[in-house]
């Protein structure tokens, strides 16, 4: 027992590099490069802005699949279900890439969007049955950063002179490696116990990714266009989608102080730094230096508070992890379903800059977590789902 352990300990690294190449894949390639994308899209494909939002409700919806379809996926193999991941990743970005007409693209984005959903249920589980108790969560949060890693990548991307299904299948052979280096490097998994039980403790989960998703949406969807209002040029803007994704590998290190001082200090010091980095884009005029300030407190915290999501799921279902992310995750994507228009609509009325900063306050409504009944478990104290 004492020899499994240390192998548990010594192997988390490489566990959580492979879990995290197949996260960047599958969201920094597979479902965040789409926006930065949309003109050139709409210009192939003779796109108007409400076929732009279908297709994006495509992604969501293919998201939403994987999710549903992963807890029990990761029950019969978490190792397969991350390697699916991947492997619907690669096959959504080439047909893409090679789609000969917009109903074929549209198909990609569902199998691309699937991807995702289907790979961070499958990293938690794999690395819940895989990785030693004592460095687990670090493990867990380190591979989460692989979202910032993948926008790191492919912030430039829209500026390169070359076609986009060039781009996009580039992308798509970047992903046949990383989903081989994961299937080498991930450890192999024996199918998980079937595990009944009720979902106590998980409504205060469910809501904090709520939250995160009602204040992320609105930040994902019209930064850009506040910062082209402010008066930002397009390079600069893309510099801070750079710097969200950069900023965003410093998100995994939000488990060891998690480990150190406890999961609701560090999740309520996230949320108060991400309330601050949303108001920073309410200012009349933010100005480059406020603008990448923003961008890398939004990176950091959303990377955070995501990988946080993941340890608090862990610990309300401490032998299905996979079950937790999942509930979590739906629990974000509902909540950027709801916000994406809601703040369109603000925006009509009172200004994109109103509404970061009504969003920055909405960010705080964290704190309520100070009481017991909202606030996560602590380390040891499983309250149900096992």
């Amino acid at each position: 027992m004492v020899t499994k352990a240390k192998e548990k300990t010594g192997r988390w690294w490489s566990t959580a590099a492979a879990g995290a190449g197949v996260i960047a894949l599958c969201y920094g390639f597979a479902r965040y490069a789409y926006g930065p994308f949309v003109p050139r899209f709409s210009a192939t494909f003779g796109l108007t802005p409400v076929s732009v939002g279908v297709l994006g409700g495509l992604s969501t919806a293919g998201y939403g699949l994987g999710l549903l379809v992963s807890p029990k996926t990761s029950a019969r193999s978490a190792r397969g279900t991350v390697l699916l991941a991947g492997a619907a990743a690669t096959a959504g970005l080439a047909l893409m890439a090679l789609a000969p007409n917009v109903a074929v693209f549209g198909a990609g984005i569902v199998i691309a969007g699937g991807s995702a959903g289907l790979v961070s249920p499958g990293v938690a589980q794999v690395i819940g049955e895989t990785v030693g108790r004592r460095v687990r969560a670090r493990a867990q949060t380190w591979a989460n950063t692989g979202t910032g890693l993948g926008l790191a990548a492919s912030a430039f991307t829209p500026l390169l002179v070359f076609g986009w299904p060039a781009i996009w299948a580039t992308f798509a052979v970047l992903g046949g490696v990383l989903t081989l280096i994961a299937w080498r490097a991930l450890p192999r998994t024996e199918p998980a116990e079937v595990v009944t039980g009720s979902a106590r403790g998980v409504l205060p989960l469910v809501l904090n990714s709520v939250l995160i998703g009602v204040t992320s949406a609105p930040y994902w969807t019209f930064s850009s266009s506040r910062l082209t209002e402010s008066g930002l040029s397009p390079a600069a803007a893309t510099w801070c989608w750079f710097a969200i994704g950069v900023a965003g590998l410093l998100g995994g290190s939000a488990g060891r102080v998690a480990e150190r001082i406890g999961l609701r200090p560090t999740n309520l010091a996230t949320w108060t730094l991400a309330a601050a980095g949303i108001v920073l884009l309410a200012l009349p005029d933010p100005g480059l230096p406020a603008a990448l300030v923003s961008s890398a407190l939004f990176g950091v915290t959303y990377l955070a508070l995501t990988g946080l999501c993941i340890l608090w799921a862990s610990r309300v279902f401490p032998a299905r992890p996979a079950r937790g992310v999942t509930w979590s995750f739906l629990g974000l994507g509902a909540g950027q379903t709801a916000a994406s228009p809601l703040a369109g609509a603000a925006a009509s009325a009172i200004g994109l800059a109103a509404v970061f900063g009504l969003t920055g306050l909405v960010a705080l409504l964290a704190w309520t977590q100070l009481h017991p009944r909202a606030a996560p478990p602590s380390a040891g104290r499983a309250p149900g789902g096992s």
